[in-house]
């Protein structure tokens, strides 16, 4: 039986040479890299396909990590977590593995046996073969038509949404039900920089409409998705048609950069016309931009409570009346394209469900 190939990925210098030498140790194991942030672990990640990364908890927990489980979810890496508090994963808002089912969190003194115990268990199973071929160049994935979606036509809606913590996968999901002629759609989503680049390839690769970078100047029309994530500068947007994208520097809004409330907040003249949504996610960020869009007319929906990998943002929208109502997340796709397909010159209608 061929050794197990790890990454070991831990900040503290020692820390990581001490669990090297104990776990490199065994016949079972070979470490074939270590490295001290979530940059170097994605290079050396990608590079050599390991079946297992041994990762701090302190790196598991920066926004950029769920990005980078995602785009490497093709390559069915497993991922130990080891860190100072294994078991409080369930009930801390902030911990990454709490719902996870491909996350496993251990002591850091935890001693070798036990460790490579867990990563045998871990890789038992087989990996699935090789790496997912992209598509080719100028091909899109084809749309999977929702049995109820309704026909959007020339729809004169927009929609906006903002994410979180959770928010890599909630956007898979909420993507996937949008066909390649989607309305003109604008995304904020917290990560760290560096990694948004990659996010928009991911979500690019994995929905029939075009996701794009965020940029000054542009203009997103119907079967376009602008992504603002890891920049160093607001979204938001200036009207026109198609609707012109203003990057604007500036100070971190609720405590975000770029924010979902610069971003819903520059929406509201058009209220009338969106359809906002608020996914899971830390904090309060994007709450008071929905409830001013609300107010103004527009059709707003926020993540329930069950379905959120971190019930903060959405709480806080629900807690100031800011959504119309509270969806799980496989509702939320279908939903937004309902609102969109509705005439656009009334307000403050509530959002179908079905």
């Amino acid at each position: 039986m061929s050794p197990i190939s790890l990454i070991i990925a831990i900040p503290d210098r020692s820390l990581r040479r001490r669990l090297a030498q104990e776990v490199g140790g065994s016949p079972q194991i070979e470490v074939i890299a270590e490295t001290h942030d979530l940059m170097t672990t994605y290079a050396e990640v990608e590079e050599r396909e390991p079946m297992a990364v041994l990762i701090s908890g302190q790196l598991a927990r920066q926004p950029e990590f769920e990005v980078m489980r995602a785009l490497f979810a093709t390559l069915d890496v497993r991922w130990l977590v080891i860190t100072e508090r294994p078991d409080t994963g369930a009930r801390a808002p902030d911990s990454p593995w709490g719902r996870s089912s491909d996350l496993f969190a251990v002591d850091t003194g935890a001693p070798a046996s036990l460790l490579i115990e867990t990563l045998r268990s871990l890789t038992r199973t087989a990996r699935r073969p090789g790496r997912s071929p992209a598509p080719a160049t100028g091909t899109r994935p084809p749309a999977q038509p929702h049995s109820s979606a309704p026909s959007l036509g020339h729809s004169n809606r927009f929609i906006l949404i903002g994410a979180s913590t959770g928010g890599v996968d909630a956007l898979l999901t909420v993507l996937s039900a949008f066909p390649a002629d989607c309305p003109p759609t604008f995304i904020v989503q917290h990560t760290g920089g560096g990694f948004g680049e990659s996010l928009t390839r991911l979500l690019d690769r994995q929905c029939a409409a075009e996701v794009r970078p965020a940029r000054d100047g542009d203009r997103i029309g119907h079967g376009q998705i602008a992504l603002a994530a890891g920049s160093r500068a607001h979204m938001r947007l200036a009207g026109g048609k198609p609707m012109r994208i203003v990057l604007e520097a500036g100070a971190p809004i609720s405590g975000h950069m770029p924010s979902v409330d610069a971003m819903f907040h520059s929406a509201v003249p058009g209220a009338q016309r969106a359809v906002a949504a608020l996914l899971t996610g830390m904090g309060r960020d994007g709450a008071e931009g929905l409830k001013a869009l609300r107010d103004a007319g527009a059709a707003t929906i926020a993540q329930d409570k069950a379905t959120s990998t971190v019930y903060g943002m959405p709480r806080a929208a629900m807690q100031l009346d800011a959504a119309q109502i509270s969806l799980p997340l496989q509702k939320i796709g279908p939903a937004i394209l309902h609102a969109c397909a509705k005439d656009d010159t009334g307000t403050g209608k509530r959002v179908a469900t079905k």
